[in-house]
């Protein structure tokens, strides 16, 4: 249980009403029950206000009057409620201390304070920081490095080479540090792999999401900068470069070399790539299954998906495409001029 009180002082909100009740839980504004915290984001959503049964509600300086019940008022509802649902979050907890069948090489340093759970590997040369938690299955190769209070969740796998700062979590079944997707062509077409050897260096107050596969670089090692979050079944190609507070949604692919920038959003089933390593600049928005094949240099949102189609002929029309607005303007004059014609 939490009170008002003590959710206002963590969001910095100004209380209307009640401060002493005492909160259990969250609800959306249509369905919460006594007892539980919601919050108003989206005038959408402003018609569920007179009728909600939350015990209080988020609000802005604008909805206050109206909320029928306790409300926290904020400049800005959406993430206040961010941070007011970190005080509901019941973490699952693992045992402190090493579980007896968890295997550990000699040479691995491990902070007194970290939490092993049962079946975890972890390799030789590997720090793991202060308050740092694997859960159970979890694999950790050689010569990593995990910063204070990362959270690895069950059968997570980090392969040798990989930093991971503080505060960062890597959920279930995601894969850092494998092998880049780099082969050499012979004479014969037979393929050659190229050696992968550059590592991962995710930075603090990263999130990677299930099933996300984040590849180590050839020479130089694949960057995430701090504040990223990655959602589930994404992969992100080798040598890559991620800015910081950067979103990457689901089932997103970024081709290896790629240079994301920060403050960007890759929507969900977008893709990074094409004949030459693709840089996006700060502050762009890419829309869901959208494709990026060149650099974008300015700031702004995205769109574009088109069919199949032969990839000479897709070329060609695909730049015709581009030309669609000034032909659209050139029809309309000519019909302007044909229709004054008739009409003298």
């Amino acid at each position: 249980m939490i009170t008002v009180a003590e959710v206002a002082q963590t969001i910095d909100a100004t209380v209307t009403g009640d401060a002493d009740i005492e909160l259990h839980g969250l609800g959306s504004l249509g369905t919460a029950a006594p007892g539980q915290l919601s919050h108003l984001s989206s005038s959408n959503y402003r018609h569920l206000l007179a009728s909600t049964r939350a015990s209080a509600v988020i609000v802005s300086p604008e909805d206050a009057a109206d909320c029928p019940v306790t409300a926290l008022v904020v400049d800005n509802p959406y993430l206040a409620f961010a941070k007011a649902s970190m005080c509901f979050v019941q973490r699952v907890q693992i045992a402190p201390g090493i579980h007896p069948s968890a295997v550990i090489a000699e040479s691995a340093q491990i902070d007194a304070s970290a939490c092993i759970g049962p079946n975890v590997v972890i390799g030789a040369d590997t720090v793991v920081s202060a308050g740092t938690q694997i859960h159970a299955g979890a694999s950790v190769g050689e010569r990593c490095k995990l910063g204070p209070r990362v959270t690895l969740y069950a059968n997570s796998t980090l392969y040798s080479d990989v930093q991971l700062g503080e505060n960062t979590q890597i959920h279930s079944a995601a894969v850092i540090g494998a092998a880049g997707f780099g082969f050499a062509p012979d004479a014969k077409g037979h393929l050659h792999e190229i050696a992968q050897i550059g590592g991962v260096v995710i930075g603090a107050n990263v999130s990677v999401g299930a099933g996300t596969t984040i590849d180590c670089g050839a020479i130089d090692a694949t960057v995430v900068e701090d504040g990223v979050k990655i959602d589930n079944q994404v992969q992100v190609g080798h040598n890559s470069h991620i800015g910081a507070h950067t979103v990457i949604c689901g089932c997103v692919g970024i081709a290896g070399s790629s240079v994301i920038g920060k403050h960007c959003v890759l929507a969900g089933g977008a893709g990074v790539g094409g004949d030459k390593p693709v840089t996006l600049c700060d502050g762009v928005r890419v829309t869901a299954c959208t494709t990026i094949s060149q650099s974008v240099n300015e700031p702004g949102t995205y769109s574009g998906s088109i069919v199949f189609h032969d990839h000479g002929k897709w070329r060609r029309n695909a730049l015709r495409f581009f030309a669609l607005d000034d032909l659209f303007k050139r029809v309309k004059r000519l019909e302007r001029a044909d229709t004054a014609k008739q009409n003298n």
